[in-house]
């Protein structure tokens, strides 16, 4: 019953024999409550320390209990002492915590430019991101470049995104052409639909890229490692013109829930993708990447492009597509 003021079971059993039989000695009270000699002497030791027995002055030699209006007082007072010492305690160690803080942020390199912030590595890269998806307050329009997605990563963004959208946030995203070929990440966008969250998807997109409120743009420093850096965009003109980037891009792209129909004869947007990229000479690695294919989808496509347009060359491909006009 008195864990709480720190007595544990033994010490208030003996505590509670004391008061009831102020004459036993160790090894009467031993026997009362059937714990051993030493047991006795310890829990005699305890009280003694938290000032619950005191020597007696009729019998000197000899040990009493304190009574229990005055015990408890002793404990409630020592307990109080206590908690306010852990709450001094806490307070250095925010201060402290706040000290740090500060002295980090001093040290982290500061942007060269006005309204530019820099990100080096993955975890710094996470940590803002999460941050600022803790700030948004109406609207997150993303391009997501990465064609299909694994299990892990969707699974793993399923708390961000549910938290998002049940605070009302509008959500749009822009994916490659290439997801609709991919079972999972279909099914979690269309998870994501009936949430509210709105999706379209196009041949290629330029840069990985997340605005949020139209005042915020993230977007990684090498479209060849987005792992190894970003920047974070917070002046108006740059912030703007991303914008209208998304804008024209999202005007362009397929709603995801809708089929693609193709017609016969036609190039579809990937193949008319594929044969700019030919043309502006990317490699097959390359194009694939900007698909977010396979590198052997993509070589297959460029094939196959070339058989229609009966070219034996990717420069005499893009020669022939300019005169059937696929290419301006």
């Amino acid at each position: 019953m008195l864990t709480l003021l720190g007595l544990d079971q033994k010490t208030e059993s003996v505590y509670r024999a004391m008061l009831a039989c102020p004459g036993d000695g160790v090894v009467a009270l031993g026997r009362r409550i059937g714990f051993a000699e030493e047991d006795v002497r310890g829990a005699l030791d305890r009280l003694s320390e938290i000032g619950l027995v005191r020597s007696s002055y009729d019998s000197p030699g000899t040990l009493r209990a304190v009574s229990p209006d005055v015990g408890m007082e002793l404990l409630l007072a020592r307990q109080q002492a206590e908690l306010l010492a852990q709450q001094q305690r806490v307070e250095e160690s925010r201060a402290a915590a706040a000290q740090l803080i500060a002295e980090y942020t001093q040290l982290r390199p500061q942007a060269p430019e006005a309204g530019v912030e820099h990100l080096i590595g993955l975890d710094e890269i996470r940590d803002r991101l999460t941050a600022l998806h803790r700030q948004v307050r109406e609207e997150v329009m993303i391009f997501s470049p990465d064609g299909a997605q694994s299990p892990d990563n969707l699974e793993a963004s399923k708390p961000l995104d549910l938290a998002l959208l049940e605070r009302g946030i509008r959500m749009r995203t822009v994916y490659l052409d290439s997801v609709r070929n991919s079972p999972h990440t279909m099914a979690y966008a269309e998870w994501l639909g009936t949430l509210g969250r709105q999706a379209r998807t196009v041949a290629a997109l330029p840069v990985r890229l997340i605005i949020i409120d139209r005042a915020t743009a993230v977007m990684p420093v090498s479209s060849d490692d987005s792992a190894a850096g970003a920047v974070v965009i917070t002046g108006q003109g740059t912030v703007t013109a991303l914008c209208a980037l998304f804008e024209t891009v999202w005007e362009g792209a397929k709603p995801l829930g809708e089929p693609v129909i193709e017609e016969a004869g036609e190039l579809t947007d990937t193949e008319a993708t594929t044969l700019r990229l030919l043309a502006n000479g990317l490699t097959d690695e390359a194009i694939a990447k900007r698909l977010g294919v396979s590198h052997r989808t993509a070589r297959r496509t460029a094939t196959l492009l070339m058989e229609r347009l009966g070219a034996r060359s990717r420069f005499e491909a893009g020669v022939r597509a300019v005169q059937r006009g696929w290419l301006s």
